[in-house]
């Protein structure tokens, strides 16, 4: 099982994030665990200045703006 966790203070984009990321996983029937990291200083120490990030399995693999489905599909 995938550990997902997004980076994010709440805005718009980053509930897009999760709900594309939940969407990618449900359709490719993949396990995963979704954390939100809401968290200033949490999302700080991943070293992520840009929301939202998404970090898997402890390595932060985005940041900034909404990821691509393509992107996310690769992820999982």
């Amino acid at each position: 099982m995938k550990s997902i966790k997004v980076l994010g203070t709440g805005c718009a984009n980053c509930r897009n994030t999760i709900a594309l990321v939940e969407a990618v996983a449900r359709e490719k029937g993949v396990a995963i665990s979704l954390e939100k990291i809401e968290d200033l200083p949490a999302i700080m120490a991943y070293g992520v200045m840009s929301t939202p990030g998404v970090v898997i399995d402890g390595t932060v693999v985005h940041a900034g703006g909404v990821p691509t489905r393509s992107k996310v599909e690769g992820w999982l």
